[in-house]
């Protein structure tokens, strides 16, 4: 199973549907990122090489995620 493949079974399982997803990659090929979208990805972020910003992208999504978007109560 690759990632698109999982990201189609959380996506379409009711009990999991609602957890961000975000494919963190080395791809920027677009077909990449629509089929990432198709699939119902919330975010696509292509990974930095260089380590601080691979790092500061991670804390990014981390803090987005985390303190800033407001998400469903279970």
């Amino acid at each position: 199973m690759n990632g698109r493949d999982l990201l189609r079974v959380l996506k379409s399982d009711a009990d999991l549907q609602t957890i961000p997803v975000v494919v963190l990659t080395t791809s920027a090929a677009p077909d990449d990122i629509v089929g990432a979208y198709s699939s119902h990805a919330n975010a696509y972020v292509t990974k930095p090489v260089n380590l601080e910003e691979f790092e500061q992208a991670v804390q990014s999504i981390d803090a987005f995620y985390l303190d800033t978007a407001s998400r469903p109560r279970t």
